[in-house]
């Protein structure tokens, strides 16, 4: 049986603590679970040797670096054939402004969070992203407000 499938609730502090935020230090994450920095440090050794914590990141304000125009894309494709996917995932790949991407069921196949500078850069990505071969159908829709952004992983009510 793996690690991932035995934590205790130690592991389960440790694992908040970090998604909440992933610049803390190993002193201060020791001091908010209630060990010491040493068994501490192991277990989010632990944690990552067994995937559950799978990298770290800094959040950065988009607007403020330039980028105002936050939008989700709706993608259906017209084939959904092992090759037909597998191209259009490359394809998403060269595309810096696709932040995030998942596949759907139903009848959409792909939704993705996106960001440009402006309205003009937003219409040249939709241009690009109709034009891509095998798109059948692309619909999208412009932010307004964030309201919540939080880890994917729910911890407690407030998460």
């Amino acid at each position: 049986m793996t690690r991932s499938l035995q934590l205790d609730s130690l592991d389960w502090k440790i694992l908040a603590e970090l998604q909440a935020d992933g610049s803390l230090t190993n002193v201060e994450l020791a001091r908010r679970v209630g060990l010491t920095p040493p068994p501490c440090l192991r277990r989010v050794r632990a944690l990552q040797e067994a995937g559950l914590i799978q990298g770290y990141r800094a959040m950065l304000d988009p607007a403020l670096l330039g980028y105002s125009v936050v939008c989700f894309a709706f993608v259906q494709l017209a084939s959904q054939s092992g090759a037909d996917l597998q191209a259009f995932v490359t394809r998403i790949a060269s595309w810096p402004q696709v932040r995030e991407c998942w596949t759907m069921s139903g009848d959409i196949d792909f939704v993705m969070k996106c960001v440009t500078t402006d309205l003009q850069a937003f219409q040249s990505f939709v241009n690009d992203l109709t034009t891509t071969p095998n798109v059948r159908n692309v619909r999208t829709a412009l932010t307004l407000t964030k309201v919540k952004d939080k880890g994917l992983v729910p911890f407690g009510p407030s998460s």
